[in-house]
């Protein structure tokens, strides 16, 4: 009877293989390997060069050397001297302690004197630790970077404690940062802003009105509603000039092109739509989108339209050809605001996953993700003039600052859902909650100067005060907001207003600015 052979597996048969082959050619497993001199002297000189390059200039030991008799300058792997050090003297010469008697009452004299001095490697740690002469630091300067440029801009004597010399770090100095007096940040003053005052009151529509924008021309502006229509009013009267109906769900988002005589709309019924002012009429349709449409934007350069919607997407489209250019996709939930830049990131999101992104418009994919927010994004805006734009959230709206979406500050104080923000040339930000209420604030210093919640329309239910949108006219002089009492409210800045009858009433000590 043949006895079967017992099958292993090919891993097992590889390693058996790979342990006969290994045994039979080392003899010694546990035996190192002799070091090579001339490899290991390469190593080090590279590694003195790569990891300690920015130190090698230091000053050694005049004493060192001088026992040495100054011939040996280089390291034990061959490793020379910057040339920035020959013909130069070293500038330091480390010594020790003065001589001082062994106790008290006793006189100094040439037998009773102590004197200690420092250990070879005390005094090398003690080189490296100095600072650099000037003379080195006036040959190695070079312009300040952006960096400094930022860190020190602003910079002012009042901003160091009195009594406290002002401390100008040169590039490459090493000063310890520990010894310099530091005081808990401050926000500086404000600047004034005139209150902001309710004038009119435009009534019209029969559902919350959900969306509004202004036309380039300032002379008419356009609202969305639940009760599925656009209308169009005109901003010196506010009369309504036109209806046009076409949507068969709320009107969630509207824009007016300033490069054509279109105006783009989208609603819950998952349409976007183009329509041609001149005959009133819609032109086009973008099919795409799976769920409800929540907003759209406009490129300000190109024929670019983009919305955002509830199927988790942004898509960017060819206003001429209808075509889908891009469907950009990453956020995992409810897209609900976007806006669009010609500088990069052309592309801003904010959406109910809690998180805002930065999209590279050309590859249609997401340049930063930014995740300090802790609940849903419902709100973004550009500052007009700076690089910056600000998020509105439940938890807090911040500030932000753009290519990289580095966070500057937030704007704690506004606790509501904050559906929609708008900001001015001059620096007053709007934020509007679905409570009805409305903050002002200034954008530089993030102070909260005027609160407002109008009353809601004679007939309404007190439930029914929120605000859905808010844009500032072309004049910026007017704030349009559209509510959930059906109306749209029209405010001005005060003109009797005075920075004596308002004051600020500001107290830098209780300001703590979150970072995150």
């Amino acid at each position: 009877m043949v006895e079967e052979v017992q099958k292993h597996s090919v891993h097992t048969l590889v390693f058996r293989s790979l342990k006969r082959t290994h045994d039979m050619f080392v003899a010694d497993n546990a035996k190192p390997i002799p070091l090579d001199e001339e490899s290991h002297k390469v190593k080090m000189a590279v590694k003195l060069r790569m990891e300690y390059g920015s130190v090698l200039h230091m000053p050694t030991l005049k004493e060192n050397l001088r026992e040495k008799g100054g011939s040996n300058t280089g390291d034990p792997y061959g490793h020379k001297q910057y040339s920035g050090n020959q013909g130069q003297e070293l500038e330091y010469m480390i010594t020790g302690t003065h001589p001082y008697p062994p106790g008290p009452g006793v006189a100094l004299t040439a037998d009773t004197k102590i004197q200690r001095m420092p250990s070879e490697s005390a005094a090398q740690s003690l080189a490296v630790a100095l600072p650099p002469s000037q003379s080195r630091l006036d040959a190695t300067r070079t312009a300040a970077g952006v960096g400094d440029i930022y860190r020190h801009a602003g910079m002012s004597e009042r901003s160091q404690p009195p009594g406290v010399p002002m401390t100008v770090m040169e590039a490459g100095g090493n000063k310890n940062s520990a010894l310099m007096a530091k005081k808990a940040p401050t926000m500086p003053k404000p600047q004034w802003h005139p209150p902001w005052k309710l004038y009119r009151v435009i009534s019209g529509h029969l559902g919350w009105v959900r969306c509004i924008a202004v036309e380039p021309g300032n002379q008419w502006f356009v609202t969305g509603s639940a009760d599925r229509t656009i209308k169009i009013w005109d901003l010196a009267s506010g009369k309504l000039k036109l209806s046009l109906t076409g949507h068969i769900s709320t009107v969630r988002g509207v824009i007016v092109s300033a490069r054509s005589p279109y105006l783009f709309s989208c609603g819950e019924d998952k349409q976007v739509k183009c329509w041609d002012l001149e005959y009133n009429k819609v032109i086009r349709h973008y099919h795409g989108h799976l769920s409800a449409v929540y907003g759209l934007d406009l490129h300000p350069t190109i024929d670019v339209l983009v919305t955002c919607s509830r199927d988790s997407t942004a898509r960017i489209w060819d206003v001429r050809t209808k075509a889908s250019v891009h469907t950009l996709s990453g956020h995992t939930n409810a897209v609900a605001t976007v806006k669009c830049q010609a500088a990069e990131p052309q592309i801003i999101t904010g959406s109910h996953d809690t998180t805002i992104r930065l999209w590279d418009l050309v590859a249609g994919k997401t340049r930063v993700t930014l995740t300090n927010h802790k609940k849903s994004v419902r709100a973004v805006v550009l500052h007009p003039r700076h690089y910056t734009f600000a998020s509105g959230s439940p938890d807090n709206i911040k500030q932000w600052k753009f290519p990289d979406g580095n966070f500057i500050q937030n704007l704690s104080g506004h606790n509501a859902i904050i559906n929609t923000l708008a900001v001015n040339s001059d620096g007053v930000l709007v934020s509007g909650a679905d409570n009805g209420t409305m903050h002002f604030w200034d954008w530089r210093t993030g102070y909260n100067f005027q609160r407002v919640h109008a009353a809601v329309q004679p007939g309404s239910l007190d439930s029914e005060s929120g605000i859905f949108a808010c844009v500032f006219d072309q004049s910026e002089s007017r704030l349009l907001t559209a509510e959930a009492d059906k109306t749209i409210k029209v405010y001005r800045e005060d003109d009797t207003a005075t920075e004596e009858t308002h004051p600020v009433s500001w107290k830098p000590e209780i300001i703590k600015r979150k970072r995150f």
